[in-house]
C-alpha cells in the first residue's frame, strides 16, 4: 500500500489561511462569558492607557507650569489608583483567558483523537504513527498562544490604536500625518515577509513530523536496532532527519525574525518626522511643550500596538500551519463509516457469505494491487474454517473484509442474510473476536487487559476466558495474579503468555464469529496442545476462520480454503484435499518433508 515514511514530507490540503483562522477562532464562541469579562477588563485598561498621556500633558501645563503643586498631588494619587486598577485588570485578563485557551486546546485536542479513532485502517497503513503523534500533541499545543492572544493582544490594541489616532487626530492633524507617514512602507513589507514566511513554516512543521515519526519507530523497535547492532545506522538517519530540522526552522526564523526590524526602522522614522515637523515647521508657542510629550507618548502607544500586533501576525503565520494539519486529519472522512439508514445487527447465529466479493487496496493509485476477484463462498453456523496458502494471497484480506475494516469494490459481504454495509459497524464488531500473532498488551494490569475484551465481565466470566485458554494457571503464580502490572507491550512476560492474555482478553466477549490469523504461531507446542483443547471447547457452536501456516494444527477443521491467485483455488475437508493431490496436499507434504 502506498506509505507515506518517515523520508517523505506529508502532503496537507492548503484550506487558505482566513479559512483556518476563523475556523480555529469559532472555538471562542463556546466561551463567550469569559470572553466578555476579559473584554471588560481590557475595555477598563485600554481607557486607563489612553487617559495616561492626557495626565501627563495636564500636569505639564497645567499644573507645573503655574507651580501649582496641590493640584499636582492630588492628579498624582488619582493615577496612581487608576493604574493600581489597571494592573490588577491585567492579571485577571491573563488569569481567565489562560483557563480558556487551555480549555480550547482540551477541546480540539479531544475532536482529534476521537475522529483519528473512526479512521478506517487504511488511514493508519498509509503514514506512521509518529506522524499522527506529531499533530495530536506538537500541533495542537502550538495553538495555545495563537488563541490567547487573540482576544488579550488582538482586541485591546485594535481598540488602541484607533482611539490613539482619534485623540491625536483631534489634538493636531499636522503632527498626526507626520507620525503615520511611514504607514503604507510598513503594510507593504509587513506583507512581503508573510508570504514567504507562512511556506517555510509549513516546511518546517513536515520535517518536525518527519523526525518525529523516525524517533516513535526507532523507540518502538529499539530490540532489533540494539540486536543487529544497527545503532550508528539509526543515528545518521538521526541526525540527517535532525539537520533538515534545524535548517527548516532557521530558514523560517530568518524570514519571520524580519518583522521586528521593518516595524523598528518605521516607528524611528516616524519618531523622527513627529518632532521634525512640530519644532521645525509649526514651532512654538503654537506646540506646547505638553502637547509634544503626549504625542511622543501617544507615537509610542501606536507602534508598541503595531509591533504587537505584527507578533502575533507572525506568531499567527508560524503555528496556522499547525492549525491546517489538523483540520487536515478532521475533514478526512472515515472509508469505513455507517450508512445514514445502517441498523443494529441482532444477535448473528454465525452464517457467513461471499458473493462475487472483488477487493484491491489503493484502487486508483500507482500502489493499486488486487487481492481478491470474484470470490464467493459460503460458511454455516458453526463451522470451522482454515485458509491457507502463500504469504500474501489475500487470507488475512478475507477476515479483514469480514470484519469490515476495510470496504470491498464490488460484490457483497452477507452475514446471516444481513449486507455488511446495511449495518452499524459497533454492533458487527461486538459480536466477532479477533486474535492474531502480533497482538499488543496495553500497560497495566493483567486483569485491566482481560477485561478490555469485555469492560463489564464479571470476575467470575474473567478467570472461565482465561481457563478455557489455560492461562490461568500460570497467572496465579505471578506474585500478584490477575493484579501483576505489566509493561508497554508486555514487556517481562514471555511472547507465549503474552498470546495467552491476549487470547482471554477475545475469549471474554463470547464472539459469535471467531478470527485466529495465526494466533498460535508465537506458542511452544507443549503450551498449543493445551490451548487447542480450551479453543476446541469454546468454538462449539461459534463460527470460525482459522489463518494457519502449520497445517498440523488445523487438521479439525470442517473445511480448508486454499487462498491464491486472487482467489480461493480449493476448498473441502482435510482427508478431501489431500485426496485430491492438489495445491494443499503439495502444501502438506513440503511441511512433512
Amino acid at each position: 500500500m502506498a506509505v507515506n515514511s518517515f523520508r517523505e514530507d506529508e502532503q496537507v490540503k492548503s484550506q487558505g489561511k482566513w479559512k483556518v483562522i476563523v475556523r480555529l477562532f469559532s472555538y471562542l464562541k463556546n466561551h463567550i462569558k469569559g470572553v466578555i469579562g476579559v473584554l471588560l477588563c481590557m475595555g477598563v485598561t485600554v481607557a486607563i492607557s489612553l487617559v495616561n498621556p492626557l495626565l501627563i500633558e495636564s500636569a505639564i501645563d497645567d499644573y507645573i507650569g503655574v507651580g501649582n503643586m496641590d493640584g499636582l498631588l492630588k492628579l498624582g494619587i488619582f493615577a496612581m489608583v487608576l493604574n493600581i486598577i489597571y494592573i490588577i485588570m491585567v492579571k485577571v485578563r491573563m488569569y481567565v483567558m489562560s483557563l480558556i485557551s487551555n480549555q480550547i486546546l482540551l477541546k480540539v485536542r479531544q475532536e482529534l483523537y476521537e475522529h483519528i479513532q473512526k479512521l478506517s485502517f487504511a488511514f493508519f497503513d498509509s503514514r506512521p504513527t509518529g506522524k499522527i503523534l506529531a499533530r495530536i500533541i506538537g500541533d495542537v499545543n502550538s495553538l495555545k498562544d495563537v488563541l490567547s492572544n487573540a482576544v488579550t493582544t488582538l482586541i485591546p490594541d485594535f481598540v488602541t490604536l484607533v482611539g490613539v489616532l482619534v485623540i491625536m487626530f483631534l489634538k493636531d492633524w499636522r503632527l498626526s500625518l507626520a507620525a503615520l507617514c511611514t504607514i503604507p512602507l510598513m503594510m507593504v513589507a509587513l506583507f512581503t515577509i508573510q508570504s514567504f514566511s507562512h511556506k517555510r513554516w509549513h516546511d518546517y512543521r513536515k520535517k518536525s513530523s518527519n523526525l518525529n515519526a523516525f524517533v516513535h519507530e526507532d523507540i518502538a523497535g529499539i530490540r532489533v536496532v540494539q540486536s543487529l547492532c544497527a545503532s550508528e545506522e539509526t543515528k545518521e538517519t538521526f541526525d540527517e532527519l535532525t539537520e533538515e530540522h534545524k535548517d527548516s526552522f532557521i530558514n523560517a526564523c530568518r524570514i519571520a525574525d524580519m518583522f521586528g526590524p521593518a516595524i523598528d526602522f518605521c516607528w524611528g522614522f516616524s519618531a523622527m518626522m513627529l518632532y521634525l515637523v512640530g519644532v521645525k515647521y509649526i514651532g512654538f508657542p503654537e506646540i506646547s511643550v505638553g502637547l509634544l510629550v503626549a504625542f511622543g507618548t501617544y507615537i509610542n502607544m501606536f507602534w508598541n500596538p503595531i509591533m504587537n500586533l505584527s507578533n502575533f501576525y507572525n506568531q499567527l503565520v508560524t503555528n496556522i500551519s499547525a492549525a491546517e494539519r489538523i483540520f487536515d486529519i478532521l475533514d478526512t472522512e472515515p472509508d469505513i463509516a455507517d450508512e445514514s439508514n445502517a441498523i443494529e445487527l441482532p444477535d448473528i447465529e454465525g452464517a457467513v457469505s461471499f458473493e462475487h466479493v472483488s477487493f484491491t487496496y489503493d484502487e486508483g493509485t500507482e500502489a493499486e494491487t488486487k487481492v481478491l476477484e470474484d470470490v464467493s463462498f459460503s460458511v454455516k453456523p458453526g463451522e470451522t474454517i482454515a485458509l491457507v496458502g502463500p504469504t500474501g494471497a489475500g487470507k488475512t484480506t478475507i477476515v479483514n473484509l469480514i470484519s469490515r475494516f476495510y470496504d470491498i469494490q464490488k460484490g457483497t459481504i452477507l452475514i446471516d442474510g444481513y449486507d455488511l454495509k446495511e449495518v452499524s459497524l459497533h454492533s458487527l464488531r461486538k459480536q466477532m473476536g479477533v486474535m492474531t500473532q502480533d497482538n499488543f498488551i496495553f500497560q497495566g494490569t493483567i486483569r485491566e487487559n482481560i477485561m478490555y475484551g469485555k469492560l463489564d465481565a464479571t470476575e467470575e466470566e474473567m478467570i472461565a476466558a482465561a481457563k478455557a485458554v489455560n492461562a490461568h494457571d500460570f497467572i496465579m503464580k505471578m506474585e500478584k495474579g490477575y493484579d501483576t502490572e505489566l509493561r508497554e507491550r508486555g514487556a517481562g512476560i514471555s511472547i507465549g503468555q503474552r498470546q495467552l492474555i491476549a487470547f482471554a482478553r477475545t475469549m471474554i466477549s463470547m464472539p459469535k464469529i471467531l478470527i485466529l490469523d495465526e494466533a498460535t504461531s508465537s506458542i511452544d507446542t507443549h503450551t498449543e496442545r493445551m490451548v487447542q483443547e480450551g479453543i476446541a471447547a469454546l468454538l462449539k457452536g461459534r463460527t470460525s476462520f482459522v489463518i494457519a501456516h502449520r497445517l498440523s494444527t488445523i487438521q479439525n477443521a470442517d473445511r480448508i480454503f486454499v487462498v491464491s491467485d486472487n482467489g480461493i483455488i480449493e476448498s473441502g475437508t482435510p482427508a478431501e484435499l489431500m485426496e485430491k493431490r492438489g495445491a494443499y496436499y503439495r502444501l502438506y507434504m513440503a511441511q512433512v518433508v
